[in-house]
């Protein structure tokens, strides 16, 4: 790989600020443009311009193939808990307002929240994934 200083300075710069991005992203869709897939892509994009320019192996190094297999079941099933959760407290698959028996606008809240976190987690370890499975490829 050749070595290219300005592109690795510029990279190491603005990669923490698409991670941050996507975290203002995923906690402000409940209050406009935004949510889990959305924030998910955006993280995915930011890990995956890591990997480009510091190459596949020190992404693997910060973020192992275990953590983005983790990652991608925890995801749904905090997408699915919230819905088993909601069910158990007496209402239908992802009635949030049952969350929170004494105000259903926090309960409401609280859903959407983690649904779309799971959803986040989810999407960002899937995109991962899939950069792995074909940045990984042998060129035969």
């Amino acid at each position: 790989m050749r070595e290219t200083i300005i592109l690795r300075i510029v990279g190491k710069a603005l990669v923490p600020f698409i991670l941050l991005f996507a975290l203002y992203v995923q906690f402000h869709g409940d209050y406009g443009p935004g949510g889990g897939f959305q924030a998910g892509v955006i993280f995915a994009a930011g890990l995956i311009l890591h990997a480009l320019i510091f190459g596949l192996d020190s992404l693997r190094e910060k973020v192992p193939p275990i953590v983005v297999e983790v990652g991608i079941a925890l995801g749904a099933l905090l997408y699915a808990g919230v819905g088993v959760v909601s069910m158990l407290m007496g209402g239908e698959f992802l009635h949030y307002g049952m969350l929170d028996t004494h105000d259903m606008a926090h309960g409401q809240h609280l859903g959407i929240l983690l649904v779309e976190l799971g959803v986040g987690i989810t999407v960002t370890f899937v995109m991962v994934a899939i950069f792995y499975a074909f940045a990984g490829r042998s060129r035969q």
